[in-house]
């Protein structure tokens, strides 16, 4: 049975082992499994996952639809390190069950810029812990960990309405201060970052701007490269 064609449960159902749900979401997986997709992930995409089935972002979409928000599968799925189990994991599990360990454990667990973008873009910008993350993540040394910091920031600015623009405008500085980093995730994180905190509002466009400017002026490459990837957008927006 397909995801698009679960069964709803009846009265008299009992929930499966988490085991058995995990079997079955891998199996569903395994059957959409594409050796070309795979081939293509890090060659095209600059995917490098350990473990990888090879299939397309709508199809993860579509199988996290049929499992529905389940917290508890989530934390099976990652447990298998498959990327595309991960994948799911991020659409499935329930942003309010999500704690602050949780969400350093899977950080820890980043090994390609797809599944850490997935994970803030749709999980983790959506707990009340996001932010703090941002501060703490941004200092650690590993590149996708780096990278989740600001991959992080530019998800809330972009979808968490109640963040305010002055916890977002104190958020600047760690941009600046990572800029230094060459490596090629982590500068397009940064330039990812500024972007979207400018995109809130005037007064953070402008601080954003500032940062940028500076950044640009560097006599130093990762950082001019920064400033100037992000002022190219920054100019754009009104």
């Amino acid at each position: 049975m397909s995801p698009s064609t679960k069964r709803p449960r009846g009265k008299a159902d009992k929930p499966k082992p988490m085991k058995y749900a995990v079997e079955e979401a891998l199996t569903w997986l395994k059957d959409l499994a594409s050796k070309k997709v795979r081939d293509e992930m890090g060659p095209r995409y600059g995917i490098h996952a350990p473990k990888a089935f090879g299939i397309r972002m709508a199809e993860m979409q579509r199988i996290a639809k049929g499992l529905g928000r389940d917290h508890d599968l989530a934390a099976a799925l990652w447990k298998t390190g498959w990327y595309e189990a991960r994948t799911v994991a991020a659409f499935v599990d329930d942003p309010e069950r999500v704690t602050p360990a949780q969400m350093d454990r899977w950080c820890a667990d980043f090994d390609n810029w797809a599944i850490c973008d997935t994970v803030c873009f749709h999980l983790f910008d959506r707990t009340p812990h996001a932010l703090p993350k941002v501060a703490k993540w941004s200092r650690l040394r590993g590149e996708f960990q780096k990278r989740a910091a600001f991959a992080l920031l530019a998800s809330v600015a972009l979808h968490d309405r109640s963040a305010t623009d002055d916890a977002l405008a104190k958020c600047l500085p760690l941009v600046e201060k990572a800029a230094s980093d060459d490596r090629n995730f982590v500068k397009k994180a940064l330039s990812w970052a500024l972007r979207s905190v400018g995109r809130r509002s005037a007064k953070l466009r402008a601080a954003a701007t500032a940062v940028a400017r500076r950044l640009a002026a560097s006599p130093e490459p990762a950082p001019r490269w920064v400033g100037k990837d992000a002022l190219r957008d920054l100019a754009k927006q009104r």
